[in-house]
């Protein structure tokens, strides 16, 4: 299997389309029409520096799994949005990947904490996050309301290292008067 790549990217990016239109696919069929108004919930902005990120793993130049960051209630907390990992590409370890790189660059720019929320309907989700360590803001135990988010946090621990330096990709590469890579 050929090496991963991580790249920073932003929505409306030719590469970020895989992950809009799986995704939004993924939503609307365990959650009805409500998918699209989650998509179209956060604009562009919300997922973009100085406050938020997107990043993307690709291999071979083709995206298989990302994930987002954008602020949430105040300047120390982080939330995860838009976690997905290809059809085709699942049960590799990707998206545990994903949110790692996410977590990494949330502790860099200076967040403490990350918060984030999954469906009922997810029980995959649901177990990635208490995998990777984090603590779940309802009883796991009960069982879940219909359509009711199920809220999870974790901590981040202080960083003294220097900001790890991705690749930008397509308009997050002009928006920063770099040349893409590819």
């Amino acid at each position: 299997m050929s090496a991963l790549t991580v790249v920073r990217a932003v929505l409306g990016d030719p590469l970020t389309e895989p992950l809009v239109r799986e995704l939004t696919h993924e939503y609307v069929t365990r959650y009805g029409p409500g998918g699209h108004e989650e998509m179209a919930r956060y604009g562009t902005a919300e997922f973009a520096p100085p406050d938020g990120l997107l990043l993307l793993l690709l291999r071979d130049g083709v995206p298989v799994a990302g994930g987002a960051y954008r602020r949430h209630e105040d300047p120390r907390t982080a939330e995860v949005k838009r976690m997905w990992t290809a059809a085709a590409h699942r049960r590799q370890g990707l998206a545990r990947r994903v949110l790692a790189e996410l977590e990494s660059a949330a502790r860099a720019a200076g967040y403490r904490r990350v918060f984030l929320t999954t469906g009922p309907r997810q029980p995959e989700a649901k177990g990635l996050y208490l995998a990777a360590g984090y603590t779940p803001l309802f009883d796991p135990d009960a069982a879940p309301t219909e359509f009711r988010p199920l809220p999870f946090e974790k901590h981040l621990p202080e960083q003294h290292l220097p900001e790890k330096h991705l690749p930008t990709t397509g308009t997050a590469a002009a928006a920063a008067g770099e040349a893409p890579t590819r």
